[in-house]
């Protein structure tokens, strides 16, 4: 089942307490995906990725809105409008079945002052608003605690620690993380 269009009123979303927007993922962010590629952000993910697979990566992030099943935004420090990471929710099949998963990154610079957290909560309620899910997940390395922090703070709950295959290939432990919506 893949989610349905999203309103356009509700494409770029605001959060009044932390000054961050999330925007609809676009052809002018794959600079942004470059310098997400540094080691630093890929420790926790199997490092970095070849110039080959952070286009892939890019032309997949436009993709996912366009075939409904989920989004990925870039996250834009306000009043600034720099941009800071990203953010976004996608299919997967999970033990046996499709469930939404949510992942973010936030650029070293930027980190520390919230903002993965106020942009992951505007994520959820793009998927909420959506109406096609009842829970989200989301898998952050177990030696992830910024993440796992994230996850805690916005209410979700831990299922466990687990194996996770990230990339493909590549085993990781992680945690398994679940908001019902």
């Amino acid at each position: 089942m893949g989610l349905q269009d999203s309103n356009p009123e509700e494409e770029t979303r605001v959060n009044e307490r932390t000054p961050v927007e999330i925007v609809p993922w676009s052809g002018g962010h794959l600079e942004l995906l470059r310098r997400m590629n540094a080691p630093e952000m890929t420790e926790h993910l199997g490092g970095p990725e070849t110039e080959a697979q952070v286009a892939e990566r890019h032309e997949r992030y436009m993709r996912i809105a366009q075939k409904g099943t989920g989004r990925m935004f870039a996250v834009v420090l306000l009043p600034e409008r720099e941009l800071a990471g990203s953010v976004g929710y996608w299919e997967r099949n999970w033990q046996g079945r499709q469930v939404c998963e949510m992942g973010w990154g936030i650029l070293p610079a930027y980190q520390g002052r919230g903002l993965a957290t106020a942009a992951v909560a505007q994520a959820i309620e793009a998927v909420r608003a959506q109406g096609a899910r009842r829970t989200i997940h989301a898998y952050p390395g177990a030696g992830n605690p910024a993440s796992n922090a994230v996850c805690r703070k916005l209410g979700f709950t831990l299922i466990g620690e687990i194996e996770f295959e990230y990339p493909p290939g590549s085993w990781m432990r992680c945690n398994d993380w679940r908001l019902a919506l």
